[in-house]
């Protein structure tokens, strides 16, 4: 069976620093932190007092109060760069068959939002179980996607994938595949997260997975920084529409790049820490050249996992040169989390829309905030730190890896015809 060829043709984002595609490439580009202290609590009581919220968001802009109090944070920031790719893309214009169009959504929580506030309401209320009618239906992980397909009238592959924060990486895997094997012509993907509560915090706080940099929020996330001391929580959406080469081609749709390969692996080691040499993000990433048929001479740019962790930026760094050797000293690796943290289930997706801006641009975003060279990272290798970098990139290749040992890579490609 000849496989279909993939490419994207619609992008949207709602991030810590920009609320559509242009504002967040811009805010990569230019270095931008999206880490300030914590607004819409009082987090004073907790270890971290900051986080990567979203800046200047009003779900009234977006919804009418209706509509608004039936949808979970989560679902609303999904809707909403959906939109964005959906319009981008040109998609639903001409009478499209809504049969072969699918959602294939990826949200590593859900709803957290919307469970402490129920579980809020329950406990410090009389003990009768007087519970919202949409608590279920806001809370559950799948129901962005079923959003999604509502309002466009998809009904093509619809689902959720969840694997911590590997999870919107696995979805636009599984949508590249879905495609490629013939089985839908276009699919609405991407994930979406919004954990920035006193539910989420608390929880990454008693795992210590959180910097408490409280008096430098900004220069908290610093990938591959001697000082780093955990990632920064963030929040947001990313979406991508991903299509059939002959669909796009016949209806002259306008295409970011081509999708080439996926891998996925797991790392069966531990629950939260990845394995000490790389093995699991060795192994997606040897699985995604493959299914590229590539060399990995042939990558110009990763853009690494590179939460800002202690052991993790050590054992992805290792990885990265088992798996490309010599090359690794030519590549551009960077970590755009230390610029909109770590938005968990949604990371991914935001992470494979800049690396096909960096292929569609010819540029290579940043590393920000690094100040000391750690000894236990190779430290010849070109981590983009501080400023943009100008290069042709033809291939590149983003990692997302998620607690439970869930290791992703996809890799998306310059288009040529």
């Amino acid at each position: 069976m000849e496989l279909k060829r993939v490419v994207v043709t619609g992008l949207g984002a709602l991030t810590p620093i920009g609320n559509n595609i242009s504002e967040y490439w811009e805010g990569l580009i230019n270095g931008k932190s999206g880490a300030a202290p914590i607004t819409r609590y009082d987090a004073s009581a907790f270890k971290t007092h900051f986080a990567c919220e979203l800046k200047d968001w009003k779900a009234e802009e977006h919804f009418d109060r209706k509509e608004a109090r039936k949808l979970d944070p989560f679902s609303q920031y999904a809707m909403v760069s959906a939109s964005e790719a959906m319009a981008d893309s040109g998609l639903m214009e001409n009478d499209p068959n809504q049969d072969r169009i699918g959602v294939i959504w990826g949200s590593g929580i859900g709803g957290l939002q919307t469970f402490q506030e129920e579980a809020k309401n329950f406990f410090t209320g009389d003990g009768t179980p007087r519970m919202n009618p949409f608590f279920i239906p806001k809370m559950i992980a799948d129901i962005a996607a079923g959003h999604i397909s509502i309002k466009y009238g998809l009904r093509g592959p619809n689902y959720v994938t969840v694997s911590a924060c590997a999870s919107s990486t696995n979805a636009i895997i599984d949508a590249f595949n879905y495609i490629r094997l013939g089985k839908a012509d276009a699919i609405v993907t991407g994930g979406s997260e919004a954990c920035v509560n006193q539910m989420g915090m608390g929880g990454f706080n008693a795992l210590r997975a959180l910097s408490t940099r409280n008096d430098s929020p900004e220069t908290a996330s610093r990938p591959f920084d001697l000082n780093r001391d955990g990632f920064v929580l963030g929040e947001g959406s990313g979406a991508l529409i991903l299509e059939e080469y002959e669909h796009a081609k016949k209806r002259g749709a306008k295409i970011y790049a081509e999708v080439i390969g996926g891998g996925m692996s797991g790392d069966a080691y531990h629950m939260t820490a990845p394995h000490p040499d790389g093995l699991g993000a060795k192994n997606t990433m040897i699985a995604a050249l493959e299914d590229a048929e590539i060399d990995p001479s042939q990558v110009d740019y990763v853009n690494v996992h590179g939460t800002s962790t202690p052991l993790g930026d050590i054992a992805e760094v290792k990885a990265i040169k088992q798996v490309f050797g010599e090359h690794a000293y030519d590549l551009n690796i960077s970590s755009t989390k230390s610029m909109t943290g770590h938005l968990l289930g949604a990371a991914g997706a935001i992470e494979a829309i800049a690396c096909i801006l960096s292929v569609k641009n010819d540029i290579i975003p940043p590393t920000i905030n690094h100040e000391t060279e750690d000894p236990e990272l190779d430290n010849k290798l070109n981590f983009t730190f501080h400023k943009p970098q100008k290069r042709e990139v033809n291939i590149a290749l983003s990692n997302t890896f998620g607690f439970g040992g869930h290791n992703t890579s996809v890799i998306v490609k310059k288009m040529v015809d």
